[in-house]
C-alpha cells in the first residue's frame, strides 16, 4: 500500500481521479466544479477569465482563478506532504510558479495572438497570429527559460516545486476522461469516417515511429533513451506520447520533457502553414485535407484548430465555384482521427515496456517475470486507461448523459490546461542551455525538422489520400 502513495507517478493517478470524480456529478445535475476558472480568447482583459459553468456565472473571473489556485495547491500539497517533500518550500514555490504560469496563459489567449482565422470576423479583428490558446504554452516555456538561465538564485528557490513530470502526468490522466466521452460520441459518426480513420492511424505507429527512430539512431547517433520519446513525440501525439513512452523505457525526466517543448513549437508552425496549403492544393478533396490535419499536427489543440481552419477555408473556396458543403464534417474527421491516435498512446507505451523488459534491458541468462512489466509500465497510464474506460462505458450505457458528461470533462479539462501550462513553465525553468546543448538539443530539433517536413507530412498526406480520396461532406440542404 505504501508504494501506491510513494511516487509522483501514482500521485498523478490519484489527483487525476479526484478531479474527474468531483467533475462528474454535473452530468447528473449537481455542479461541484463549475466555479473553476475558464480562460477565453480576449480583447477585453476583464473577459479573459470566467467561471467554467453558467451556474457560477456571477463569480468574478479573478475570484474563480484564485479558487482554482487554492484547490490545485491543496491537492498537490497533500501529495507533496505524503511523499515527504519540504512542504513549506513546495507550497511557496508552487504559488510563484502558478501565478507566473497563469499570466503566461492569459497572454497566450490575447485575440491578436490566439484567435484562429475562421473566428476573426466574430471577434471583430482583421488579423491574428492564429496560434490558438496553446500559444500560452510557448509563452510559459519562454518565461521559464528566461528565469532558469538568467536567475539561478530564484530557480534554486523554486526547485522543490519544479516538477514538470508530475504536472504533465496528472494532465494526461485527466485527458483519459475527456477522450472516453469523445470516443463514445464518435460511435454515431459516419461509418466511413470511423473505419477509414482507424485504418489511417496505423501508419502513425507502424510507419512514422519506425522511420523516426531509425533516423535518430543511425544518422544522428542518439541513444535509445532519446530516440524513443523523440519518435513518439514526432510521429504519434506529441506531448502525451513522449511522456508516456519515455516513462515506459525509464528515460531520464529531462528527455521527454525537452521533446515535449519541441512538439508544441512545431505544432504552432504546422497550424500556420498546413490549412492554407490544404486550401490551395486540396480544395477538391476536403476529407483528404481534414484527415491530413489529424495525422500531421501533433498537439490536440493545434490539430483541432487546424481542422476548423481547413473546414472554413475549403468551404469558402468551394462556395466560390458553386459547391456548398455542410460545415463541420472536415473538423469532425480531423478530431476523430486525433482521438483515435490519442486512445492508442497507452497501448504503445505497454508495447514498448514489454520490448524493453524482454529484449533491450534483459541481461544474458536473466529470467524475466511478468511483474517486471508491471513495474516498468507507467502507473499514470493506468489512470489514463481507467478514466477512459469509465467515462466511455458510462456514456455508452446512458447515451442521454453524454451532453452532461461533456460538461463534466470540460470542467476537468480546465485543470488539465493549467497543469499543461505549469508543465511548460517548469520545463523552461529546469532547462539549462549549456547542458541541453551538450546533450544534443540542437541535433534533436534538426531530427524533428527533417522527419516532420521531409517525411511525416508527406506520408500522412499520402495515407489520407489513400483512405479518404473521393469522400465528400454532405451538401447543404442536399443541393449545390
Amino acid at each position: 500500500m505504501k508504494k501506491l502513495f510513494a511516487t509522483e507517478d501514482w500521485w498523478a493517478v490519484w489527483l487525476g481521479l479526484v478531479i474527474v470524480v468531483l467533475a462528474l456529478p454535473v452530468a447528473f445535475g449537481t455542479d461541484l466544479l463549475g466555479w473553476v476558472v475558464k480562460t477565453n480568447v480576449w480583447l477585453d482583459p476583464a473577459k479573459a477569465f470566467t467561471a467554467a459553468s453558467k451556474t457560477y456565472a456571477e463569480i468574478p473571473g479573478l475570484v474563480s482563478l484564485f479558487l482554482t489556485y487554492l484547490v490545485m495547491t491543496a491537492l498537490l500539497g497533500m501529495g507533496s506532504f505524503v511523499m515527504r517533500f519540504s512542504l513549506k518550500r513546495f507550497l511557496a514555490g508552487f504559488g510563484v510558479i502558478f501565478w507566473i504560469s497563469a499570466v503566461c496563459w492569459f497572454v497566450g489567449h490575447y485575440a491578436y495572438i490566439a484567435q484562429t482565422p475562421d473566428k476573426l470576423e466574430a471577434t471583430g479583428i482583421g488579423w491574428s497570429l492564429g496560434l490558438t490558446g496553446e500559444a500560452g504554452f510557448i509563452v510559459a516555456l519562454l518565461a521559464g527559460l528566461a528565469i532558469g538561465n538568467l536567475s539561478p538564485r530564484l530557480t534554486l528557490w523554486l526547485k522543490e516545486a519544479c516538477r514538470p513530470e508530475w504536472y504533465i502526468k496528472t494532465a494526461i490522466v485527466i485527458l483519459g476522461a475527456s477522450l472516453g466521452i469523445k470516443a463514445a460520441g464518435a460511435t454515431g459518426l459516419m461509418t466511413t469516417i470511423m473505419l477509414r480513420g482507424l485504418a489511417a492511424i496505423i501508419e502513425a505507429y507502424l510507419v512514422y515511429w519506425a522511420v523516426v527512430y531509425f533516423v535518430a539512431r543511425k544518422y544522428f547517433k542518439f541513444s535509445r533513451e532519446w530516440a524513443v520519446p523523440l519518435a513518439s513525440g514526432i510521429s504519434i501525439c506529441g506531448v502525451s506520447a513522449a511522456i508516456a513512452t519515455g516513462a515506459a523505457i525509464r528515460a531520464r525526466p529531462v528527455v521527454p520533457i525537452m521533446v515535449s517543448s519541441l512538439v508544441v513549437v512545431f505544432a504552432v508552425v504546422e497550424l500556420i502553414i498546413l490549412p492554407f496549403a490544404a486550401q490551395t492544393f486540396l480544395s477538391h478533396e476536403p476529407m483528404v485535407a481534414a484527415a491530413w490535419m489529424g495525422l500531421a499536427v501533433k498537439t490536440d489543440g493545434a490539430a483541432v484548430a487546424s481542422g476548423a481552419i481547413t473546414d472554413a477555408l475549403i468551404r469558402a473556396k468551394a462556395a466560390g465555384y458553386g459547391v456548398n458543403w455542410e460545415p463541420g464534417w472536415m473538423l469532425t474527421t480531423t478530431t476523430t482521427i486525433k482521438i483515435f491516435i490519442d486512445v492508442f498512446i497507452g497501448f504503445w507505451a505497454l508495447i514498448l515496456a514489454i520490448v524493453w523488459v524482454y529484449a533491450i534491458d534483459k541481461k544474458p541468462g536473466e529470467k524475466v517475470q511478468l511483474k517486471d512489466i508491471g513495474q516498468r509500465f507507467p502507473k499514470f497510464v493506468f489512470g489514463y486507461f481507467l478514466l477512459f474506460l469509465l467515462t466511455f462505458a458510462v456514456a455508452l450505457a446512458w447515451p442521454q448523459a453524454i451532453s452532461g458528461l461533456k460538461d463534466a470533462t470540460g470542467e476537468a479539462d480546465v485543470f488539465r490546461g493549467l497543469f499543461f501550462v505549469v508543465t511548460f513553465f517548469t520545463i523552461g525553468l529546469s532547462a539549462n542551455f549549456k547542458k541541453l546543448w551538450a546533450e544534443g538539443i540542437g541535433r534533436l530539433a534538426l531530427v524533428y525538422v527533417i522527419c516532420l517536413f521531409g517525411f511525416i507530412i508527406w506520408v500522412g498526406l499520402g495515407i489520407s489520400w489513400l483512405f479518404f480520396h473521393g469522400v465528400f461532406p454532405p451538401l447543404v440542404n442536399g443541393g449545390s
